[in-house]
């Protein structure tokens, strides 16, 4: 199938038809791969999706490492 590159803002993407989508089995999240001229459109694995909350922030270093168990803990094994 021949299809035309349109803009999507400062982008350009590619309109996949829903005969197509339904053939692939694709989700919501994919992964997009370049190899040797090609895009190839992915499944995305579920390891490889990072959360926005797993995203480490000097706010969240702070609490998390500031824990007044931990430093019991580690004074207990010294």
């Amino acid at each position: 199938m021949i299809t035309t590159l349109v803009s999507i803002g400062n982008s350009r993407g590619v309109r996949i038809p829903k005969p197509l989508l339904q053939e692939s089995g694709l989700g919501d999240q994919v992964e997009l791969q370049v190899k040797k001229g090609e895009i190839r459109i992915v499944p995305a694995s579920k390891n490889r999706i990072v959360s926005s909350t797993l995203l480490l922030s000097e706010k969240n270093l702070a609490t998390d490492w500031n824990k007044p168990e931990e430093d019991e803990a580690w004074a207990s094994l010294q």
